[in-house]
């Protein structure tokens, strides 16, 4: 991909994210070329990957236990086969330093990457936080990496203490504004907060963030009429698709080993529409 073209898919995809108004951006994750394309066809606008599905494709649980290199690999193929723009999970930047995660952003957009995922949640149970001044150094560098790169690239500044239930629950929308506003003046442009449900919580999460906030949907999460009207920005969902595509895929196996028929195969896309799909022109 050229840096024009990419630069115009990073800014497209940076004023999709507005706050208050206006829908929330839909932002479905993928975790390979054909989900991505899939997305692409139904006519959402962006497509975000997800580390986990992309992990699980490739038989590894989520967490950076699969390297960056493979990681970027998948990233690079899934922003090359669509002409949407494309943002990366990359986790916590595959880096303790900040020049780490800046070598992390500099390769995420060397790989065709608009937008990039930098989270502060740890896999250690004793601590399963970045401080909140160690992850916005982070931050500060991706986006000085990005700037010197010349792609507005599109951080989505994210922070677990909901996602990973840290501290009183009572706390946890003020823990969270905190951290997302040192996010934010470290150069995100878009506050990522999973985890969280409750639409009360989620209302004041927006009112109190100084940005555009994103918010994971899925089962149990409120509806995007009801995200749209707490003023989020930005919905995305996460590894929920690859995970329901495994679901239907152990249906299937069940029918099989049970009574022998192929009903749960019904409604897959025809194979000649499916290869017409994967053979459409792909940006240059």
């Amino acid at each position: 991909m050229d840096r024009t073209t990419q630069r115009s898919l990073a800014e497209t995809f940076r004023d999709g994210h507005t706050v208050g108004g206006t829908k929330p951006l839909l932002l479905p994750n993928s975790w390979d070329a054909a989900s991505t394309i899939i997305y692409e066809e139904a006519g959402f606008e962006a497509v975000g990957t997800s580390s986990a599905g992309i992990a699980a494709s490739l038989g590894v649980p989520d967490g950076e236990v699969l390297g960056r290199d493979d990681m970027l690999a998948v990233v690079e193929r899934i922003a090359n086969s669509v002409d949407i723009p494309v943002s990366a999970d990359m986790e916590a930047g595959y880096g303790d330093s900040p020049p780490e995660v800046a070598e992390t952003v500099r390769l995420t957009i060397e790989a065709g990457a608009v937008g990039i995922n930098l989270e502060d949640g740890t896999n250690d149970p004793a601590q399963p936080l970045i401080e909140t001044d160690q992850h916005a150094a982070r931050i500060r560098a991706a986006r000085e990496a990005a700037d010197e790169a010349g792609i507005p690239l599109v951080i989505n500044g994210r922070t677990d203490v909901f996602w990973r239930e840290v501290g009183d629950k009572s706390d946890q929308v003020v823990a969270t504004i905190e951290r997302a506003n040192a996010y934010a003046a470290a150069g995100s442009d878009c506050l990522f907060v999973p985890g969280v449900t409750d639409l009360s919580a989620i209302s004041e999460l927006v009112a109190g963030i100084d940005g555009p906030v994103n918010i994971l949907g899925g089962p149990g999460a409120p509806p995007i009429a009801d995200l749209e009207n707490a003023g989020v920005a930005r919905v995305s969902i996460g590894s929920g698709p690859m995970r329901a595509t495994l679901g239907f895929l152990r249906e299937i196996s069940a029918e099989l080993l049970t009574t022998g028929t192929y009903d749960r195969m019904a409604n897959a896309i025809p194979y000649a529409e499916l290869i017409d799909l994967l053979e459409e022109p792909k940006p240059g």
